[in-house]
């Protein structure tokens, strides 16, 4: 939670930004939309500004051009000596920090909503760095609360030491919204409503919040990252075989030691090795092939979230 939201000042300067990921289209549609008619973003203490992230990936329909926008918000790239050769989501990364950081300050803007599609089954995933940020996790209770037929689920991808690296990382709070499943390069109807109704929801806790409105302490179930799982590969790097049919499309639910991950294309069952149950997330994701991921492992958690006096 930052320094602002802990001292309950108002949250003044609020981005919604969609096209981080150019082939994402929930986000790419609703931003450029908002972007010619602004008020729905609009809320009495303040207007949120929409963004489009990665202009050039979304004109071409693409994940990016050079690198993933998304890891593109390290000190290391952000802070480096800008050359010729970079990679066009580097310096958009740079200018991006600009607009809405710049990162790790008090001039930040105060929070990002970054909108995400993923072909995978997680439906209404709320993605948030730790159970530390408080006000973010009261804004995600909220969502819960609001929309209990979309069971907005929390995950935590933030590990111990690591420096953030997302779009959003360049406000003070973040909170990434990430839909599916919907195929990339395809923009369907009932996901761009859904978030739409959730982005409407966040700009509504907004204004809670900024009118002083108590929000009382909490018990929150959440996801928390663990690691990325691979694919049965050959020894030349190729694949070996695919996500199990028992675990297609089964995000989020629990996977016990023993029951089968992959199936081999020369017919053999790949099964869960681990000493402990975990909940696999983003199955099967078209976007992470390229990464060498095939599902990410994580944790279920409980724990306690403070009042918000």
């Amino acid at each position: 939670m930052s320094s602002r939201s802990a001292t309950r000042e108002p949250l003044r300067r609020v981005a919604v930004t969609g096209g981080t990921h150019g082939n994402e289209m929930s986000g790419v549609h609703l931003v450029r939309h908002w972007l010619r008619a602004p008020g729905e973003l609009q809320r009495p203490s303040f207007a949120a500004l929409p963004v489009l992230a990665n202009p050039a990936a979304a004109a071409t329909c693409r994940r990016y051009l050079g690198c993933d926008l998304n890891r593109a918000f390290t000190s290391a790239f952000l802070t480096a000596q800008a050359t010729p050769d970079d990679p066009y989501e580097v310096t958009r990364a740079r200018e991006l920090n600009q607009l809405l950081g710049p990162k790790g300050s008090t001039e930040a803007f105060d929070l990002i909503l970054d909108l995400h599609n993923t072909t995978a089954n997680v439906g209404t995933c709320l993605i948030a760095e730790s159970q530390q940020e408080v006000f973010i996790m009261h804004l995600c209770h909220h969502l819960q609360l609001q929309n209990p037929e979309l069971a907005c689920r929390v995950c935590l991808y933030k590990r111990p030491g690591e420096e953030s690296f997302h779009v959003g990382s360049a406000a003070q709070n973040s909170l990434g919204l990430e839909l599916g499943p919907q195929p990339q390069g395809v923009l369907r109807a009932d996901d761009l409503a859904r978030m739409r109704t959730v982005v409407a929801s966040a700009l509504d806790f907004v204004e809670l919040f900024n009118r002083g409105t108590a929000f009382p302490a909490f018990e929150m179930d959440a996801y928390r990252y663990l690691d990325g799982v691979d694919f049965p590969r050959t020894a030349e790097g190729e694949l070996a075989g695919t996500v199990h049919p028992q675990l297609q499309d089964c995000d989020f639910e629990p996977l016990r030691p023993g029951a089968p991950i992959f199936q081999m294309f020369s017919g053999e069952d790949v099964f869960y090795q681990g000493d402990s149950t975990v909940y696999p997330i983003f199955i099967n994701e078209a976007a992470y092939y390229e990464k060498g991921v095939a599902f990410i492992q994580t944790e279920k958690i409980s724990f306690s979230v403070p009042a918000l006096p």
